[in-house]
């Protein structure tokens, strides 16, 4: 069983930065792509950054490009999610998830494990 727990979120001003981590129990996890989506009340959970397992590749929505950050610790089981220069419009519910090898990465039907989510708040 895969479990993914997120953590990091918060209040922060824009212009702000809040890292977010995503910590991943098994011992699978170097083998796996991941990703990050996030929602914001009323709309759908949308793709943010993606990387792959040897870290190698990285992909961005457009939205976040040249502010977000993804990386991972394959060591210590750990995703994360750099967040630079924040806006109102980054409000939202930060998820982690486990790509299945398959689909469209930047699509959320491609991911089989998520976690729980954290909250990020923008806001003066």
């Amino acid at each position: 069983q895969v479990q993914l727990v997120e953590s990091g979120g918060g209040l922060v001003q824009p212009g702000g930065s809040l890292r977010l981590s995503c910590a991943a129990s098994g011992r699978t996890f170097s083998d796996y792509a991941m990703g990050w989506f996030r929602q914001a009340p009323g709309k759908e959970r949308e793709f943010v950054a993606f990387i792959t397992s040897n870290v190698i590749y990285t992909y961005y929505a457009d939205s976040v490009k040249g502010r977000f950050s993804i990386s991972r610790e394959n060591a210590k089981n750990i995703l994360f999610l750099q967040m630079n220069s924040l806006k109102p419009e980054d409000t939202a519910v930060y998820y982690c998830a486990r790509w299945s090898g398959s689909g469209n990465p930047s699509l959320a039907s491609g991911y089989e494990y998520w976690g729980q989510g954290t909250q990020v708040t923008v806001s003066s």
